[in-house]
């Protein structure tokens, strides 16, 4: 094991988590369990001075437990460079806050620490939008504001996904079907009568079977995805929507899609991804803060934080 690191994790307050389901966590309990040092870092916390970035961040004592999970030190001051690695694992909404810290962590990934994942990245890379580079892995899909081609794509296939470009956990996500009454309102609310972009896919029933979350290290994926079934009479699979999770091996198709995106997540420096797929289409690429982990973590006895952790450990080197 190499000496210990100093990582920094840029994230929501700790105390708001559920340690239970939190992907985050599980990376602040393998640090632990390898002799990492975790500092938590809020957006807050980060700041430009005379072009050097710096963090106020807290060392954290983490515990596998529902309550009583974490112990925060006093706060310190300084430039980003004492870290060694700095996690961007701050969950939506990618607001320009958001992108303001990406600035920061750029200026970080500048002057030598191993931001992961790449801030540039993370700015350029939409999680819907970013799919349309693998278009022989995704349903048929359509990104627009204008009302008049949703129309005609509903009209082509007859049933349709349409959701918003930067939402998540399964909200703004309509399903309309050839002939709804509902189907003008829904598109006036959602395009904000042809002011805002979203993206429209192929309705895909097989989302039934569970909506899959596949995590990606470095562009190889976990031997197992979360299928995220969805509750009786819902249409969206989501947990935040309902939705359980069970594991299941990766299907031949799953590890199609994985090679053909893998290259390109490694090339982009987006080392921690979660591919959701239905059925055998690529319907999301998540590179902000991608969950999962300790659901297959508790289903398939995997350690697939301290996998990632080993991945940084050589990554540093």
């Amino acid at each position: 094991m190499p000496d210990s690191l100093a990582v920094g994790v840029v994230m929501d307050p700790i105390q708001t988590i559920k340690p239970v389901k939190d992907t985050t966590f599980a990376m602040l309990l393998a640090m632990a369990r390898r002799g990492h040092a975790a500092h938590c870092i809020q957006l807050s916390d980060l700041w430009l001075a005379d072009g050097v970035p710096h963090a106020r961040s807290r060392a954290v004592t983490v515990r596998d437990r529902a309550t009583d999970f974490h112990q925060l030190d006093d706060p310190v001051d300084g430039p980003m460079q004492r870290f060694d690695v700095v996690l961007m694992r701050k969950d939506p909404p990618f607001d320009m806050e958001y992108v303001y810290a990406t600035y920061m962590l750029e200026m970080a990934e500048r002057s030598g620490v191993r931001v992961v994942n790449r801030p540039a990245s993370l700015r350029d890379v939409n999680e819907k939008v970013f799919t349309a580079h693998f278009p022989q892995c995704c349903p048929e899909t359509l990104i627009t504001r204008d009302r008049s081609r949703i129309r005609a794509f509903l009209a082509e296939q007859e049933r349709i996904v349409v959701k918003p470009l930067d939402g998540m956990g399964g909200a703004s996500v309509f399903r309309l079907d050839l002939g709804d009454p509902n189907v003008s309102v829904i598109l006036e609310t959602i395009t904000e009568f042809d002011r805002r972009t979203v993206i429209a896919q192929r309705f895909l029933p097989e989302y039934r079977q569970g909506d899959k979350r596949i995590i990606l290290i470095h562009g190889e994926p976990v031997e197992h995805a979360l299928a995220r079934i969805p509750a009786e009479g819902e249409s969206r699979a989501n947990l935040a929507a309902g939705g359980r999770g069970e594991a299941v091996p990766l299907s031949e198709r799953d590890r199609w899609i994985c090679a053909q995106v893998g290259p390109e997540l490694r090339e982009r420096g987006l080392d921690f991804v979660g591919l959701d797929v239905i059925g055998d289409y690529l319907t999301e690429i998540n590179v902000t803060s991608p969950t999962g982990v300790r659901e297959l973590d508790a289903a398939c006895g995997l350690d697939i934080a301290g996998q990632f952790v080993r991945f940084l450990e050589d990554a540093v080197q």
